[in-house]
């Protein structure tokens, strides 16, 4: 039997793990800060007399441009880890990714239809507009999801196999609809349209990253009280219901709390893959399928990895910028084609 890493272990890791990620992301970029200034810097704006000469820069980086953008970096990690882990403990399937019940795509067309239709609505009040496209993208993610749902209930049941095929076609039919709106966009909307879709941390404020605070917070503490339904629906439905378990309102919740954080995540961050497939299934690997461990340790390695990964797409091209999608792909597809090939063996 495979040996597993103890909880207290892995808790203790993947805390320092996050620490550091956030302290490299915090000092490193296109203006890289020494690491003692990032912490007395960071140690000052959170109120604390720090002594120290010539940090008045590193806080103004810190504050206005790294600080939202390193927050806004753990809370995306950390809701689409926690919502992979949804998926996968309602599909009981390893491999499952939370844009099987068709929130991602929907966001997709959301965004679409703020970016290349913006300029077609009249009358937009000039306070809305910039959170037109945030507003649209998680309107449209929880709008498809909820026509997913729908489509799977039956009789007052929930079929996981027909919500699983509605979630196919409707994503399918969200993808083409997307792709009706890029053919008519104009070069401008479509350039930003392209890089909504590849995601991106890049323009973080204080303004996007509250109402995804809230939502992260929301689901990292709720999904945890059903850690023990989860692990009885690993057994089956019908186990699940011989333990007590409310199937139908778990599998509501499950699909709700995916919704509400992939939508709000997608919205503030664009189309980011992989993070909600590898990391639940990487620690899974390394401390085995209960969800009382398999939830918050997710959430810490989700924020680390993609606080990781942005720190690649700001310094791979410095002073350009990658998309941080390409480079969760980069991570995600190797670890998979990985899993494959120890498979066969």
């Amino acid at each position: 039997m495979k040996q597993r890493i103890q909880p207290r272990t892995l808790f203790i890791g993947l805390t320092g793990l996050c620490l550091l990620a956030v302290w490299l992301s915090l000092a490193l970029g296109p203006v890289s800060l020494p690491l003692g200034d990032t912490l007395r810097a960071g140690l000052r704006l959170l109120g604390l007399p720090v002594a120290g000469e010539g940090l008045e820069q590193a806080e103004m980086i810190l504050g206005q441009i790294r600080l939202p953008r390193t927050l806004l970096g753990l809370a995306v990690g950390a809701v689409l880890a926690l919502s992979g882990v949804a998926m996968q403990g309602l599909f009981r399937n390893p491999l499952a990714d939370p844009g099987l019940v068709g929130v991602a795509s929907g966001a997709a067309l959301g965004a679409a239809v703020a970016i290349v239709g913006g300029s077609w609505l009249g009358g937009i009040p000039e306070w809305f507009a910039p959170y037109l496209l945030s507003v649209c993208a998680f309107a449209g993610g929880l709008g498809v999801t909820a026509l997913v749902y729908r489509l799977g209930r039956r009789d007052g049941q929930t079929n996981v196999a027909t919500m699983l095929l509605a979630g196919i076609a409707l994503t399918a039919l969200a993808g083409s609809a997307v792709g009706l709106f890029t053919y008519l966009a104009d070069d401008a909307t479509l350039r930003s349209l392209t890089f909504w879709n590849l995601g991106s941390l890049n323009g973080a404020s204080y303004q996007r990253l509250w109402p995804l605070i809230l939502v992260t917070v929301a689901v990292a503490l709720w999904l945890p009280r059903r850690a023990q339904a989860l692990n009885a629906l690993l057994l089956g439905e019908s186990e699940a219901r011989h333990l007590g378990v409310e199937v139908e309102s778990l599998k509501r919740e499950l699909v709700f709390c995916t919704a509400l954080g992939v939508g709000a995540a997608v919205a503030a961050a664009g189309l980011i893959g992989f993070i909600g497939l590898v990391v639940p299934h990487l620690v899974r690997l390394l401390a085995g399928p209960d969800h009382r461990v398999l939830l918050p340790a997710s959430l810490l390695a989700g924020g680390a990895l993609l606080l990781f990964a942005d720190l690649i797409a700001r310094l791979a091209l410095a002073p350009a910028e990658l998309p941080i999608g390409i480079v969760t792909a980069f991570i995600g597809a190797p670890f998979f084609l990985l899993l494959l090939v120890r498979g066969r063996h």
